[in-house]
């Protein structure tokens, strides 16, 4: 039986989600010495990787099930019990065999979190701290990454992609309590293309670069700037099937 579970982790106590053959604690890794525990040896499959320090309140996996693991309720139990705390599972669902948690995939929501001030011992592994926010400039200048663009000049080397065209649905920059926030859905994203869009807008809002730039970078006339936000502000939110 192949299952898909919805689940959320804390970024800042691993290196990232891939799994590694070297030890690096990572979230699949601690995954998969849980699965392994409870006599389920399958491989699983993730919607998307996400890099140190980056958290999820929506990540996305598939894991094929032995027979004896039918009540999903009590697997459930089992492994919130033995991920917790850094890792929690939110929903365990039964799905047919050619559900794949990547390529089943039709869209990604990512939200990044900003807070205006001193960075709190409390919540600096959780939100970007930001000198200032020009909201007007940065959600006159978000909706110029709507559409769909050769994100190039927008990742960071170091992968090959068999293609750097993504689409990138909808762009929302909010105000929330004591929160901006930064919204993209898209089909997809390269190599830390939501920190490299969000260090650009910005850069805007303080005035050190412009929607002009922005437009000949996304054009791929020019390159302005490769700078990347800090990951502990990001959250992989959500995956639409």
């Amino acid at each position: 039986m192949r299952v898909k579970i919805t689940l959320l982790y804390d970024g800042s106590q691993f290196h990232g989600f891939q799994s590694q053959n070297d030890g690096t604690r990572t979230v699949a890794n601690k995954l998969q010495e849980a699965f392994t525990s409870i006599g389920i040896n399958a491989k699983i499959n993730a919607s998307g990787r996400t890099d140190t320090g980056v958290h999820a309140t929506g990540q996305v996996i598939d894991i094929d099930l032995p027979p004896f693991w039918h009540d999903l309720s009590r697997l459930k139990n089992y492994l919130n019990r033995l991920c917790s705390p850094s890792i929690m599972i939110g929903h365990i669902e039964e799905v047919s065999d050619d559900f794949h948690a990547r390529y089943s995939a039709k869209k990604r929501v990512y939200r990044y979190l900003v807070m205006v001030g001193k960075p709190s011992v409390f919540s600096q592994k959780y939100v970007s701290y930001h000198d200032g926010i020009n909201a007007k400039k940065i959600a006159g200048a978000i909706t110029l990454f709507e559409g769909e663009h050769d994100f190039a000049y927008f990742s960071k080397s170091g992968s090959e992609p068999k293609s750097t065209i993504r689409e990138v649905y909808k762009c929302r920059f909010y105000h929330y309590k004591e929160l901006y926030v930064f919204s993209f859905e898209a089909n997809g994203y390269l190599r830390s293309q939501i920190r490299m869009m969000v260090d650009f807008l910005l850069k805007i809002s303080d005035g050190v670069l412009s929607e002009k730039e922005l437009k000949e970078q996304l054009e791929k006339k020019k390159i302005h700037n490769r700078g990347l936000a800090k990951p502990n502000g990001l959250y992989l939110a959500k995956i639409k099937y």
